[in-house]
């Protein structure tokens, strides 16, 4: 369906619609703040007509221009989280549940290509709305439940009407597998927030058990569904807590021991912990302390980790593994697997963060976050377990922190006894202590930085971190003063850690904002990182960097930090980056037939990749060690021409 703006339209609310949104863009030119609530009003009389989801779809491009999304989350597609949606779709407020409508509509025209928008690509876009849909399956059949019957005007109808409009388009014959799809991509990321996941999930088994929808063959749905409600024997059939622990008090060891086999074998496989697993945990606590390496499915190094630390192991597992914690059993085997405990700071400041007082704020805001079916230091711990077993499953969400969110997953990989620092100033003193070139800094009463307002829609150590952190490199910049190059030199090196590169690129005059000695700059990064051209150093601390992002269609989007966790011969002989990307979704578009993967070119979990070429093309600041340049002459010409064509014809076209 082509996007165009029709001029004879047949209902009546419609052509009242096409008014109203003329006068509220005459509306906005003058004031930017001009309400519109009559807008929203007049959609949402549209929405209830016949065919009138059809005539918005087609004012798309209307709506976007007049305003209507503009000083609202809504105005950047890209950062709206599907999880928040189905929020706003099933809420009290008329105007909340429209103008999502609204977003969802604009979403299916740039996911079928009939609208673009520079902000979001057409799979990102997809993404999307598959990623909605399946938090709302229950919408798919048809029916409506009491509480959206009961919605005031027409709401619960619009909404069904809504995603059996989206189904019509999308198709069901496809729905349910690219759900399954969907959530298989996102847990190969192995993330550490994995709420929304979960609800995806219920949701397919609500629509595996559903008499009325044809399921045959859909035996990846079944086995997500399996991993998470029914992975052993024990609980096959899903039969609540309270009943499995009645099973588990009849079981004896060989049975036991086969619960644990096949607990771990679901968490190894999908990265998922059942609410069952916690359950077996904490019975065989003290009564067969020896299943425990068995239920999380641990190697020789994990084994030996928890053994050299078995009392403080055991005490995380009391304190902090419960269902409602469920995935911090994952982070502890993670944490052990990677040996991380060897490093005897990171033991003693896991005993301090066990036994620390939060402040009165902590107190109420992780109450707010996460409620009161423990105690906040219970949430808080089990964060702790997840960051540090999974660094690179930290995301920033919609939120304009990706400098301190590559911060915590570097200090949880390379640092973690620094990062358990900061946490307990953080939780403990409401403030974080730091320097910047020998002056001392506290949080303590900084402005905001990129974060206005307190991010809820993170993990819970990013929630007591990141406010912090923001404040701190805003203010590291503003130390800095005016000096002769990008800020990011001096602070990248005093914010993250000793071990940034002190040698610094940056791709453009910071002055004229042009491109400045492209090709030097192309050179520097492969002789600084490209094992052929660097001696074959490999990158022995993960490296910030900063990249020109790119939509599908090669255009700029904005600068983005990242960091260079690798740089190697993939199985077919291809030198590819690996990179920690913090922003939920490493699997992204960035045009010109530069797609990031994330699995099946040996990319561990978290990680992206792209060959170094494609890397290099989309490269805009990178740090290095001066002592150590390799040999910038010997990389081709031809190779060098290559990433700056890539470069030129997109980004910094216009440099």
């Amino acid at each position: 369906m082509k996007i165009e703006n029709p001029t004879d339209t047949p209902h009546p609310a419609v052509d009242a619609f096409d008014a109203t949104l003329a006068r509220f863009a005459e509306a906005r030119k003058t004031d930017p703040k001009a309400s519109s609530a009559d807008v929203l009003e007049s959609a949402r009389v549209v929405m209830t007509t016949p065919d009138g989801l059809d005539a918005l779809y087609k004012r798309v491009a209307a709506v976007e221009a007049a305003g209507v999304f503009a000083g609202r989350d809504w105005a950047q597609p890209a950062i709206l989280q599907p999880g928040l949606a189905v929020r706003s779709l099933r809420q009290s407020k008329a105007e909340i549940t429209v103008i999502e409508a609204l977003s969802e509509i604009r979403m299916l025209a740039i996911a079928s290509g009939d609208y673009f928008h520079p902000g979001i690509a057409i799979q990102q876009a997809r993404n999307f709305l598959t990623q909605v849909m399946a938090l709302n399956l229950d919408l798919l059949s048809g029916q409506m439940n009491e509480a959206d019957r009961e919605r005031p005007q027409a709401l619960g109808e619009i909404v069904q009407s809504l995603y059996q409009y989206l189904l019509a388009r999308l198709g069901y014959e496809s729905i349910l597998a690219s759900l399954v799809g969907e959530v298989k991509r996102l847990l190969a990321q192995r993330p550490i927030q994995t709420n929304s996941i979960k609800k995806m999930i219920s949701q397919i088994a609500k629509c595996l058990f559903d008499p009325e929808l044809d399921t045959a063959g859909s035996e990846d749905a079944a086995g997500l569904v399996k991993a998470l409600f029914g992975p052993t024997k024990g609980c096959r059939e899903d039969p609540g807590l309270e009943v499995y622990n009645q099973r588990l008090a009849t079981m004896d060891g060989a049975a036991l021991e086969d619960e644990a086999t096949d607990f771990a074998k679901a968490m190894d496989d999908t990265g998922l912990v059942s609410a069952y697993q916690p359950a077996l945990l904490r019975f065989i606590r003290k009564r067969r302390d020896d299943l425990i390496p068995i239920a999380l499915g641990l190697s020789s190094t994990g084994i030996d980790a928890l053994q050299c630390y078995s009392q403080l192991v055991y005490r995380l597992i009391d304190d902090a593994i419960f269902p409602e914690t469920s995935q911090a059993a994952y982070g502890l085997a993670m944490l052990l697997e990677r040996g991380t405990l060897f490093h005897s700071p990171v033991a003693a400041g896991l005993w301090r963060q066990i036994e620390l007082k939060l402040s009165a704020d902590t107190t109420e805001l992780l109450a707010s976050a996460y409620g009161d079916a423990h105690p906040p230091r219970v949430f808080l711990l089990a964060g702790v377990l997840s960051i540090l077993g999974l660094p690179l499953g930290v995301g920033q969400g919609n939120n304009p922190t990706c400098q301190s969110v590559i911060g915590l997953s570097m200090w949880a990989d390379n640092d973690a006894d620094y990062l358990l620092q900061l946490l307990a100033w953080a939780a403990r003193d409401n403030e974080i202590l730091t320097r910047f070139e020998g002056e001392p800094i506290t949080s303590k009463g900084l402005e905001p930085g990129l974060a206005k307002e307190l991010p809820m829609d993170v993990d819970v150590v990013s929630l007591m971190l990141v406010p912090h952190l923001d404040r701190i490199y805003m203010e590291m910049g503003r130390l800095c003063g005016d000096r002769e190059d990008d800020l990011h030199r001096w602070i990248n090196p005093e914010f993250y850690g000793w071990w940034v590169g002190h040698g610094f690129r940056v791709v453009t005059d910071i002055h004229t904002g042009k491109l400045d000695d492209y090709e030097g700059f192309i050179r520097q990064f492969y002789a600084s990182y490209h094992p052929y051209y660097n001696g074959h150093m490999p990158v022995i601390h993960p490296q910030p960097a900063g990249i020109a992002s790119t939509d599908s269609g090669g255009r700029y989007v904005g600068r983005h930090a990242i960091t260079i966790l690798r740089v190697a011969l993939d199985a077919h002989d291809q030198m590819r980056v690996y990179f920690f990307n913090p922003n939920n979704d490493s699997g992204q578009d960035w045009g010109q037939g530069i797609v990031c993967t994330i699995q099946g070119n040996d990319e561990l979990n978290g990680e992206a990749s792209l060959p170094i070429a494609e890397f290099a093309s989309r490269m805009y600041v990178f740090h290095y060690d001066p002592l150590e340049r390799g040999d910038t002459e010997a990389v081709p010409d031809e190779e060098v021409a290559r990433v700056m064509e890539l470069g030129r014809t997109s980004w910094a076209k216009d440099l």
